[in-house]
Parts: C-alpha cells; sequence; structure tokens
C-alpha cells in the first residue's frame, strides 16, 4: 500500500517483505517499471528495491533471472529517459543481490546501454552502473562488457 507523505512517500506492506513470494511479484514490479504515471512509477521502482533487500533475496531472485532480464531490457530500450533510469537502476540493484549469476544474461541488457552511451546526459550514470555491474559480478564480467562496449575501462588494475 502507498503511504502518501507530504514530501516523502513510502510503501506499507500489508505482511513482512520477507514472506512476500518473489514469483510473480518481483517480475511484475519490473514490468511497472515501464510505467510513467505516478503512483505506478513510485511503487514499481520502491517495492522492486525493497524486496531485493530482504534477506534471502538472492535464492529468490536468482530462478527468476530468466524472466526478469527480458523486461529490464524493455525498460532500457524505452524512449522515456525516466524509465531508462529506472531500469538502470534496477539493473544496478538485482546485480548486488545477485552477484555473478546475472553475468549469463547481461549480454542481453548491454545492447540497449551501449546505445544510450552516447547520450551525453547518461554516459556518467552509465558508466557508473557498468562498474557496479563489473564490481559485483567479478573479472569474468569485464568480457562480457567488452564484448558489447569495447571503450570500456576496467576497476580491475
Amino acid at each position: 500500500r502507498l503511504m502518501h507523505g507530504s514530501v516523502k512517500h513510502r510503501l506499507h506492506w500489508e505482511c513482512p517483505p520477507e514472506t512476500v513470494p518473489f514469483d510473480p511479484l518481483l517480475v511484475t514490479l519490473a514490468e511497472g517499471l515501464r510505467e510513467t504515471k505516478h503512483p505506478y512509477t513510485f511503487v514499481s521502482k520502491e517495492g522492486f528495491k525493497e524486496l531485493l533487500l530482504t534477506e534471502g533475496a538472492d535464492e529468490k531472485a536468482i530462478p527468476l533471472l530468466p524472466r526478469l532480464v527480458p523486461v529490464l531490457k524493455a525498460a532500457l530500450a524505452h524512449s522515456d529517459d525516466e524509465v531508462f533510469e529506472r531500469g538502470l537502476d534496477a539493473v544496478v540493484q538485482l546485480s548486488a543481490v545477485v552477484g555473478p549469476s546475472l553475468n549469463d544474461h547481461l549480454k542481453h541488457l548491454l545492447t540497449n546501454l551501449a546505445r544510450r552511451l552516447m547520450d551525453k546526459k547518461f554516459r556518467e550514470k552509465i558508466t557508473v552502473a557498468l562498474q557496479k555491474l563489473e564490481q559485483y559480478g567479478g573479472k569474468a564480467t569485464v568480457t562480457i562488457i567488452k564484448s558489447k562496449i569495447p571503450t570500456y575501462c576496467s576497476i580491475f588494475p
């Protein structure tokens, strides 16, 4: 449930987020990242983040990766800049939780990141996101990133 404040909004869960089944909720929230109207934008972004912050989220999210990646790819391909940024944040949050498990699916996401990397307003944000993906995914991630974005420089020496 959405709790409206005068300045800040927050989600109020009817039951603890730890007990909520990730399938189908996490996938549904990821699909909601493409929404452009309030409160859907807020609920999808915050709900996705809060579910991934729960204890044991890695075990619950890893089996859903084949269903999450196409949805996140669609958010990254969206023409709306805010949707793209929400998708980028979600990919980084997911990578922080599942770690190297995302490497198998990373190529699908990098195509849209490479396309937006040419846009000056996203260059810094995408570079930081790629560095975080590399940090969470390990050294094997560098090869995957460089296959789609040859100009990327690794954070590992």
